[in-house]
């Protein structure tokens, strides 16, 4: 079991990720077996969940005449409209029924601002909004983050980057996450990764002694 001075960190397994959900990841199903193991190797775990009202700024039904995945500006920077997803209160924004982490102790939604979006755990998309996962894992002893869910390129990529540029150690762990993979949104997630010291593990390498 790894020290609670580590956290893993699940991002968005949520049915509007799954495959024949409203922004399906490309085999987003595959990513609960591989969390479910590594979340049994950690004593403390946080849990994401996109949380967005059906008014919220990031969605193309919302920009008459757009469509999804076009891009629009918005007051803090450009931004990809996408399908309708992860409504507030509906089946699709529920977390998968097959995640199975009944010891994890925080859930952090995201994305609730209805003009701003929001990828990293961290902070939402203005880059000023914090969500207050900071400041609990400050709190509460973390050091090092490890990042997996979905998608790589996005949620999970910011929420890593963030975590290292709010003072932690961050690492992706890869097998347990999938990409949407948007005009090459997974090579320059990958390039960053490298830019920044960002180490993308495995799924046996965090269980392993060679990380303890």
């Amino acid at each position: 079991m790894r020290p609670s001075s580590d956290v893993l960190l699940v991002v968005d397994v949520q049915y509007d990720f799954m495959p024949g959900g409203a922004l399906a990841v490309p085999y987003g199903d595959e990513v609960i077996a591989p969390i479910n193991r590594l979340a049994k190797g950690f004593s403390h775990v946080v849990l994401t969940q996109d949380w967005h009202p059906a008014n919220h700024a990031s969605f193309a039904v919302n920009h008459p005449g757009s469509h999804p995945f076009s891009r629009a500006h918005m007051p803090y920077g450009e931004q990809v409209l996408w399908p309708a997803h992860c409504v507030q209160g509906t089946r699709g924004a529920e977390l998968h029924e097959g995640l199975s982490i009944p010891h994890a102790r925080m859930m952090i939604r995201k994305g609730h601002h209805p003009n701003v979006d929001s990828y990293s755990a961290f902070v939402e998309a203005d880059r000023k909004t914090p969500t207050g996962l900071t400041g609990y894992l400050r709190e509460t002893g973390v050091k090092r983050v490890f990042v997996c869910g979905l998608a790589t390129d996005f949620c999970v990529a910011w929420s890593a980057l963030d975590a290292l540029a709010c003072g932690f150690q961050s690492f992706v762990v890869e097998d347990a996450s999938r990409p949407i993979d948007l005009d090459g949104s997974l090579e320059a997630a990958w390039l960053q990764f490298i830019d920044m010291g960002i180490e993308r593990l495995e799924v046996e390498e965090v269980l392993g002694a060679a990380m303890v």
